[in-house]
């Protein structure tokens, strides 16, 4: 696993992450992976939102689906959302099919993925997220693996 490149950017506003946000969805493809990582309410939700824009998805149908872990939204590609917050041990996710979700036709995002541990895909976008001040957020991007290079439109 290599980090190819990593870009700080700081988000002033939602509607700034969501533009972020919308801008990786434009260029996701089938089988691409968006790893999340970051306390409570750093924005991680946020970001999806705006990914699901880019996926021409409504960004009101996103909501982080903590109770259920994974919710599928249809767009452009599907998008495949889990949340592993409440996730106590990896077998929970893997009884539902977690990795065939990953490589399959649409795009996953995974909040809360160190939870996984040694299950993070091999190659993935990683973005990692934090307060800054009150509404500012921090976000760190890097594209683990070769075939995540092609984010560096959106990382300018």
């Amino acid at each position: 696993m290599n980090t190819i490149r990593k870009k700080k950017i700081i988000s002033r506003s939602p509607e700034e992450t969501v533009k972020l946000g919308e801008c990786l969805g434009k260029a996701l493809g089938r089988g691409d992976i968006v790893c999340f990582f970051g306390a409570l309410g750093t924005g991680k939700t946020t970001l999806i939102k705006g990914i699901a824009k880019g996926l021409r998805i409504n960004q009101l149908k996103v909501n982080s689906p903590t109770f259920v872990l994974m919710n599928i939204y249809d767009g452009r590609l599907p998008l495949f959302h889990f949340d592993l917050y409440r996730l106590d041990n990896i077998a929970e996710i893997s009884a539902i099919g977690y990795d065939e979700f990953l490589y399959d036709d649409g795009v996953a995002v995974i909040e809360w993925a160190e939870r996984l541990g040694s299950g993070l895909p091999e190659e993935y976008l990683k973005i990692e997220l934090g307060h800054k001040a009150d509404n500012e957020r921090v976000l760190t991007i890097s594209s683990v693996g070769k075939r995540y290079a092609k984010f560096r439109e959106c990382l300018n």
